[in-house]
């Protein structure tokens, strides 16, 4: 079993950061361009590179489709049998496709708009049958239609893969069931004892050729999801038997939620430190041969686990410097999966992914994990700091598009920095996470929008007057419409998150939710939305004081060889609610409205159970 001791460590070693797979493909993932950017401050050597994309590119490639067609024994599904069918139709396009999704051919757009150049699998299925899809995108729109086209055929091959290859293999995640609040490590132990063909011709080169080029000392994985842990794992087997000396050290989100309860030891078989909340402090220690703080290992001596748990007390602003030199910003590739704005700010464009403020500035509501470092430590930059970051990664990247990943951008900074983005002349894009707070009047959101502010999405949640008060959001229903409603008249673009199934919901207020949120589509307040289940997680105040929500927990069972990850606890409600019977019919109604059918349909129709009759808005707005 790999163990570290601190002590044995020269310094500065050789680092080499790295984004495992999969994660989104459009934009690199910020974590280590951070992280980079503050080590390099330090006079520090050290490298980053994106593995998910490098992997990714390998896939969608002819040598990789290659690999996957000769990987396929039997066909197992019709996604299978028509991908081996058109096999060299696949092979001629694929590099092509990746190419105009790089945004390097655009002229491919006008061929593959006229869907006569890919071969059509499975995905294309709905468009036979409900060609106005195409519609969404105009008489103009050639070239996002192509985009919407070539993801299709991408999704076909990506189901040849799930279906016959790697059944792990999904865009965005990798064996995300397998990690997420699993408290047994078991599965992806095992798991990682059996890589596919994927992880052995494809990622396991990628690996080598950075060990062979940068010659690492020190390895770090950032893991910010569940989807991109196993991959991880994966990539670490590689470097423990190619590079048996090179320190490997895992961090990140998925890290920082999940990992707390830590007991099982065979996770120190992969990696020698797992590192807490901010990277930067321990990184730079561990590098230099420093006494640790916020870093995990394993004893050599005792076999235990060895938890070394202060903080430096430098705040964000010391290391809030990224760099994404060493990520190819041509190499990101854009899709399109389905005609909806607001997906598209997620999965299309280029976007330089920065942060204005560490933590939340409200930090209260009581679903969320506002006991966490990374929410719970509120340290905002200035505007003049922003602004300057801004606009020497916009230099370095040459894209002017940002995308600010705040748990919520506070609403002072966003004004100071849009005067100062103005007073500059600067000519930017960009969008993020808010709190639908009453400071954003319509002269404020003019003002954002002037200063290139595209879009913003924020959480109605329950859209409750009673649940709001409960959750403590801060915010309520009359005030919600105004905010939302100053930023479309602005011409920025608004996505609400929604939830359902919170602790004492009733039918009622759910079906009462939902009609709030019907009204505020047909008074153009938002453009899109997205309902999610609630979920009680440990470091919420819910998962903390059940009591005070009238929740029963049930404690995750503690496996023979230690905890792994703990994050969702199971729990009962006493209400009695049935939320599963709900969930389909207000996804259902929340689809149309984003396409503009049936606002005035009675809320009965999207269901196929009976609902109670929703009260009036101005009822729902004064109890």
């Amino acid at each position: 079993m790999t163990s570290a001791n601190p002590c044995d460590i020269e310094s500065p070693m050789q680092t080499l950061l790295i984004t495992p797979p999969l994660i989104q493909m459009n934009s690199p993932y910020p974590a280590t361009a951070y992280l980079t950017g503050y080590l390099k401050k330090q006079g520090l050597p050290v490298e980053q590179r994106d593995l998910s994309l490098e992997f990714l590119l390998k896939v969608f490639s002819k040598d990789g489709l290659d690999i996957i067609r000769k990987e396929i024994n039997v066909a197992k599904t019709d996604s299978t049998k028509f991908f081996l069918g058109a096999f060299d139709d696949y092979q001629t396009t694929i590099e092509s496709v990746i190419n105009f999704l790089q945004g390097n051919d655009p002229s491919l757009a006008l061929r593959i708009a006229e869907r006569k150049l890919l071969p059509e699998g499975p995905r294309f299925l709905p468009l036979s049958q409900h060609e106005s899809l195409l519609v969404n995108f105009g008489a103009l729109g050639v070239n996002d239609k192509a985009k919407y086209i070539a993801s299709l055929y991408l999704d076909d091959i990506a189901d040849v893969i799930q279906k016959d290859v790697d059944e792990n293999f999904q865009f965005s995640r990798y064996g995300e069931q397998l990690a997420s609040s699993q408290t047994s490590f078991d599965s992806l132990y095992e798991r990682t004892k059996y890589p596919s063909v994927l992880i052995t011709k494809i990622l396991s080169p990628i690996v080598q050729s950075y060990l062979d080029e940068i010659k690492p000392e020190l390895i770090g994985f950032t893991i910010p999801f569940p989807g991109n842990f196993l991959g991880a794992l994966h990539a670490a087997r590689i470097v423990k038997t190619f590079a048996p000396n090179t320190k490997i050290v895992i961090g990140g989100g998925f890290i920082n939620t999940e990992l707390r309860e830590l007991s099982d030891k065979r996770i120190f078989e992969f990696t020698d430190y797992i590192v807490f909340d901010d990277g930067e402090i321990a990184l730079e220690k561990l590098i230099k041969g420093q006494p640790l703080s916020k870093t995990w290992h394993l004893s050599e001596e005792t076999k235990e686990i060895v938890k070394h748990e202060q903080r430096d007390p430098k705040n964000f602003r010391d290391y809030a410097y990224p760099t994404f030199i060493g990520l190819d910003n041509k190499k990101y590739f854009s899709m399109i999966e389905m005609p909806n704005r607001m997906h598209r700010f997620w999965s299309d464009f280029k976007w330089n992914k920065i942060i204005l403020a560490h933590g939340c500035y409200w930090k209260k509501c009581t679903f969320c994990d506002v006991t966490l470092d990374y929410i719970e430590r509120f340290e905002p930059l200035k505007s003049e700091e922003i602004v300057d970051m801004m606009e020497r990664l916009a230099e370095e990247t040459g894209s002017t598009g940002f995308h600010f990943v705040d748990e919520a951008a506070p609403p002072a900074l966003l004004k100071a920095m849009a005067t100062e983005i103005i007073k500059r002349r600067l000519t930017f894009s960009w969008w993020g996470n808010i709190r639908f707070d009453s400071f954003f009047t319509p002269d404020v959101t003019d003002l954002l929008a002037d200063s290139g502010c595209v879009a913003v999405s924020g959480g109605l949640e329950v859209a409750s007057p009673r649940l709001l008060k409960l959750i403590n959001k801060g915010v309520n229903l009359p005030q919600v419409t105004e905010v939302t409603k100053a930023f479309r008249n602005s011409g920025i673009f608004v996505h609400a998150y929604l939830m359902y199934g919170f602790p004492t919901q009733t039918t009622q207020e759910t079906i009462d939710s939902l009609e709030v949120v019907r009204n505020l589509f047909k008074n153009q307040c938002i453009d899109s939305a997205f309902w999610h289940r609630f979920v009680c997680t440990i470091h919420s105040p819910i998962g903390k004081n059940p009591e005070k929500f009238n929740l029963i927990l049930f404690p995750p069972p503690k496996p023979k060889s230690g905890v792994f990850a703990v994050n969702t606890i199971p729990f009962h409600d006493p209400t009695g609610t049935n939320h599963d019977a709900l969930g389909k019919g207000l996804k259902k109604a929340l689809y149309n409205y984003m396409h503009g059918v049936g606002i005035d349909e009675e809320l009965q129709f999207w269901f196929d159970i009976k609902i109670p009759k929703p009260k009036s808005v101005k009822e729902i707005f004064t109890p």
